[in-house]
């Protein structure tokens, strides 16, 4: 995707995320200069795999590995403190030197410990499936123009009295939930002290540092959480997150214009899988769901939780296509399709007997679709040890082609495991 025209280049998932976005942006990120991740929170994790090693990364960018990148927690992002020193920590201990390549946005806003609080109490009422881990409710805040900045600790002249006023409204809020807890005001005191003194050298005006680097020739590579189903405006509402996982959200959360991006790449598996609550209309019979899930090691990055599996659904990515503007696809776990006779590929759906090939805005009718499938023969054949095009069944090929041509955009990467190494560029 890089190349003297494509300097500025982003990574979105293109289905319900868990595409396999980290290991593409650790593919990429050795040809990139800045790694910048534009939204979300602590509650998605990218894997990926370098040698024997498996690094989970949720809030630090999976550039990071790459000794030659800079990488950039930008304004889009909600910060998980405790998460992100975590991860810091664990990199320090696996030998990844981050010294003078790490960043965090002035801009972000902070999950404090209030935020889970909140978070946990209002699943029990709503019922969303969200990880607990307060990301909505750091978004409320933020929306609701009572959020916590990075620069807002950093600056604040009396803590105390910024802290009182939010916790003292919490309290509130989980009182009319119905919830037992409470937050502490000396325990968030102590807390936003100690994460004060580790945040400052890392922080900066990373919109500023993204835009020199741009004006400078370098090239960045723009790194989103989740999927685009999973967009808080195009998704399957209610059954979202609470940010811009799409394209657009990327140049918001990194604080650049948009006429500063190249390309867009699009993440997808090979077939399709979600977690949490809300409608799948592909996901497969329940033997077959489990042997996808079995073969693809299909559990939470984040809290293990098991994903439920079904089949590649076009009409999914072809929507991806057109609200992320895709410029090419990378198709990831073409491997664990390799044992399979026959393999379905959802093409449209029906909806009140009448073919429906775009996605409704309207979650209540995207969950009385029924699939229809076209049925392409399986290859049967290892594909792990394909390094070009060239090197895959004749069958593998044509199910690529086939993809293509249903979500209208080219393949650029096929991924047939999850080692670096297990790429092909197309």
């Amino acid at each position: 995707m890089f190349d003297r025209k494509n300097t500025c280049v982003i990574v979105v998932g293109a289905q319900w995320g868990d595409e396999g976005k980290g290991k593409l942006v650790d593919v990429l990120a050795e040809r990139a200069d800045l790694v910048v991740r534009y939204q979300g929170g602590a509650n998605a994790g990218h894997t990926v795999v370098v040698g024997d090693r498996q690094f989970v990364l949720h809030q630090i960018p999976s550039g990071i590995l790459h000794g030659g990148a800079a990488c950039v927690v930008g304004n889009g992002v909600v910060l998980d403190p405790e998460t992100f020193f975590a991860e810091l920590d664990e990199l320090g201990t696996q030998g990844i030197d981050v010294t003078g390549r790490l960043w965090i946005s002035d801009r972000a806003h902070l999950v404090l410990p209030w935020h889970k609080l909140l978070d946990q109490a209002s699943e029990k009422h709503q019922q969303i499936g969200t990880t607990g881990r307060g990301i909505g409710p750091t978004y409320e805040d933020k929306i609701g123009r009572r959020g916590v900045r990075v620069a807002d600790l950093l600056g604040a002249p009396d803590l105390r009295a910024l802290l009182e006023d939010r916790i003292t409204r919490v309290n509130a809020v989980l009182g009319m939930l119905g919830a037992s807890v409470r937050a502490d005001l000396e325990e968030h005191i102590a807390f936003a002290t100690r994460l004060a003194e580790r945040l400052r050298p890392l922080t900066t005006d990373t919109g500023l540092l993204v835009y020199r680097a741009l004006r400078d020739g370098r090239r960045v590579l723009l790194e989103g959480a989740q999927g685009a189903m999973l967009d808080v405006d195009h998704g399957t509402y209610p059954f979202v997150t609470s940010s811009n996982t799409t394209a657009g959200g990327a140049t918001v959360g990194v604080g650049i214009g948009p006429t500063e991006i190249d390309g867009v790449l699009g993440v997808v598996k090979a077939y399709t899988t979600r977690v949490g609550n809300g409608p799948l209309p592909t996901c497969a019979t329940p033997d077959l769901e489990e042997r996808l899930r079995t073969l693809g090691g299909e559990f939470g990055a984040t809290t293990g939780r098991a994903r439920r599996c079904g089949w590649f659904d076009a009409t999914v990515v072809r929507y991806a296509v057109r609200v992320n503007g895709l410029t090419g696809l990378a198709v990831t776990k073409l491997d664990v399709l390799d044992t399979f006779a026959e393999i379905p590929v959802g093409i449209s759906y029906r909806l009140d007997d009448a073919v429906c090939e775009e996605m409704p805005s309207d979650v209540t009718r995207l969950e009385r679709v029924e699939p229809v499938y076209e049925v392409l023969p399986g290859w049967q054949q290892d594909t792990s040890g394909a390094r070009k095009l060239a090197d895959l069944p004749p069958a593998a090929r044509a199910y690529l082609d086939r993809l293509q041509d249903l979500s209208g955009a080219p393949i650029r990467y096929v991924s047939v495991g999850t080692r670096r190494d297990q790429i092909i560029e197309c």
